[in-house]
């Protein structure tokens, strides 16, 4: 028996090794942890399970029967975060370049689907070379069954990409699919092919980070929802993320703890709001003085900056932020913005996540370049995703409301649940002085009188109580006292419930 044990004990740790001390210190070297320490900051201590670590591949082809070190290039598994389960696939960069194969495949579709059926996230740690040539077809065939898994988890289990070395070709298309993607600086990049491929086809000269390293994807892309300094960093943000998130469709979102008052009265909220209506102000400020702590998790800081995006707390209760940015673009929406929001609040209704808006948004952004990249359709995205959506909606419009953006913007009549205005909001068609210069357009020789017409189309329809009058707003409220009434409102639609007509699914215009 002590034979067999032993034997047990020297596979393992042969198996831990991956691709061996050699290949472990080249890791190490490039600034990157192995697939096994990752997996360990990842989890809580002593809480990881790993499945399959003895699995090889099949592969006798090329000389590769000569090559078949236990794991295959991927360590899977289960473990906690904060006492609550998620499942893990890490792939190991030691073991033939992290490259998937059949069984590497099988390995990661087997946590998957443990995961739909048992309810809780899945995360990747993607660091690969992508499929492994002297498989062929059977490396491709096993990309596709991770692309099912990942159709069929979506909306079901909240799935979360890492990406912390390259990640190429078909291997892209999985964390493309999940739900929230982060990239490590320097060390990782996306790509569907390569520098080298660019190069032969369209002639352009472009260095892997330029082409899809961590800067392109959070800046210019959008394909990642952020990028931190390591590995470590990475790992820690990831931790704080999965805090905010259900582990499943079926659960509420977890409730904390907290150490702020629901009734916290915010008295710098009451001059926040520039007199001069074109002057800007910081957004983020704003929410950070409504939420549990100041704390905010935002998602794509550095793309599309005119709206803003990410999870944070309220009376203890984990809600989706959307807010117009009035530092960038005015806060005017435009095609990035529309289609940064519109997936967030998307995936906020398919968690039962509450959606809080903060509204001032002057319409959409004109010219050119916007309606001929297809302003119409992706605006019409951000509007479908609130109309859609069934989980609670409340929405705070603190200055401009103008025109369409102000129906898009989760309004009342897109089934928002609880919508309230500050005193200074504006809620009309456009600004008065657009209107004036139209309705009055015979007037325009005589500025004084012109003058004038504003100043009385500004006072009955410049401002939240035309609104008010007819329903469409709930309340006008004070501004130090936001954060009190939103949460009575989170209160109040705890239970919510609302009936949709049978249908497969719509149609979004994407």
């Amino acid at each position: 028996m002590k034979d067999i044990l032993q034997e047990l004990a020297d596979r393992r740790a042969t198996a831990r090794l991956g691709g061996g001390e050699k290949r472990i210190e080249a890791q190490h070297s490039k600034g990157k942890l192995t697939a096994r320490e990752r997996i360990e900051l990842l989890l809580d201590e002593d809480s990881f399970e790993e499945f399959d670590m003895f699995v090889a591949h099949r592969c006798t082809d090329f000389g590769m029967e000569k090559q078949r070190p236990a794991g295959d290039g991927v360590v899977t598994g289960w473990g906690t975060i904060n006492g609550r389960m998620v499942y893990v696939f890490s792939q190991d960069f030691t073991v033939f370049g992290g490259s998937l194969s059949e069984t590497h495949a099988q390995k990661i579709c087997k946590i998957m689907d443990m995961a739909i059926q048992n309810g809780a996230p899945v995360i990747g740690l993607n660091d690969s070379g992508g499929a492994r040539i002297q498989e062929g077809v059977a490396s491709l065939a096993g990309y596709a069954e991770v692309f099912q898994r990942n159709i069929m988890a979506s909306g079901v289990v909240p799935q979360i990409s890492v990406i912390m070395g390259p990640c190429a070709g078909g291997a892209v298309y999985s964390p493309a699919m999940t739900d929230f993607i982060f990239m490590v600086k320097d060390s990782s990049y996306m790509f569907v092919t390569g520098p080298d491929v660019v190069k032969t086809v369209t002639n352009e000269v472009v260095t892997a980070e330029e082409l899809g390293g961590a800067s392109t994807h959070t800046k210019k892309s959008s394909v990642a929802d952020g990028a931190f300094e390591n590995d470590v960093e990475a790992l820690a943000e990831v931790r704080r993320l999965v805090d905010f998130l259900p582990l499943n469709n079926r659960e509420k979102p977890p409730v904390r703890p907290f150490f702020d008052d629901v009734a916290r009265v915010e008295e710098s909220l009451d001059t926040l709001i520039p007199d001069n209506p074109n002057k800007p102000y910081d957004m983020k400020e704003l929410v950070a003085k409504v939420v549990d702590d100041g704390e905010f998790f935002e998602l794509q800081p550095d793309y599309a900056k005119n709206i803003l995006i990410g999870f944070a707390r309220m009376d203890g209760q984990v809600v989706g932020i959307v807010a117009n940015q009035p530092l960038v673009l005015a806060c005017c929406l435009d095609i990035k913005s529309s289609i940064k929001a519109a997936r967030f609040v998307r995936f906020c209704d398919a968690f039962s996540i509450p959606v809080v808006t903060f509204v001032d948004v002057p319409g959409f952004m004109p010219g050119t370049a916007q309606e001929y990249g297809g302003i119409i359709k992706h605006g019409a995205k951000l509007l479908y995703a609130y109309a859609e959506c069934t989980v609670p909606k409340i929405t705070v419009i603190t200055r401009k409301a103008y025109g369409g953006a102000y129906d898009v913007m989760a309004s009342k009549h897109l089934r928002g649940d609880v919508n309230f205005a500050w005193p200074n909001a504006e809620i009309a068609v456009m600004g008065a002085k657009g209107a004036v210069e139209i309705i009055f357009r015979n007037e325009k020789s005589d500025p004084e009188k012109l003058a004038a017409r504003e100043a009385e189309y500004r006072e009955k329809f410049a401002n939240p109580f035309v609104a008010g009058a007819r329903g469409y707003i709930d309340d006008v409220i004070m501004p130090h006292g936001t954060r009190r009434r939103v949460c009575r409102a989170l209160t109040v639609l705890r239970d919510k419930k609302l009936e949709e007509p049978w249908r497969k699914h719509g149609n979004i215009p994407l």
